[in-house]
């Protein structure tokens, strides 16, 4: 499969850049600025399970998630893969949740048209914290 152009590597690194910066302090403004009118994204659990469309959508789910990781969250990049359209950043996380250390693995994908972030999924590795809830 092709590889993204450049410019579609760029913006989706700069939106990444800034998701992380979101997750790390709470400001989401500057990666909602990025992101397209028409933008969806998908989770896999909780009260945002599957696919939502919009932008105010999309701010009340970044504002849910600074408050579940209200110290914020550090992010640590693997390996990114890409497409044409798509790049999937794969990470390691680090943090506390709701006053739990917390740790996971994750792979986040953006996909880009016309200089925006169209589209966001996240593929989370819960098995980690399904191991740590059931031992408690």
């Amino acid at each position: 499969m092709p590889e993204a152009s450049t410019e579609t590597l760029q913006i989706a690194k700069d939106a990444f850049q800034n998701f992380s910066c979101g997750l790390a302090g709470g400001d989401w403004s500057p990666f909602l600025n990025q992101l397209s009118d028409d933008f969806t994204f998908w989770f896999p659990t909780g009260s945002f399970k599957g696919l939502n469309r919009g932008r105010e959508r999309a701010r009340e789910f970044f504002d849910s998630v600074s408050r579940v990781f209200p110290e914020g969250l550090t992010l640590t990049v693997q390996q990114i893969t890409s497409n044409p359209t798509t790049v999937v950043f794969e990470v390691r996380s680090q943090g506390s949740m709701l006053e739990h250390a917390y740790q996971n693995q994750a792979a986040i994908s953006f996909e880009v048209r016309n200089g925006k972030i169209c589209a966001y999924r996240e593929y989370l590795g819960v098995v980690f914290q399904l191991a740590q809830q059931l031992s408690s």
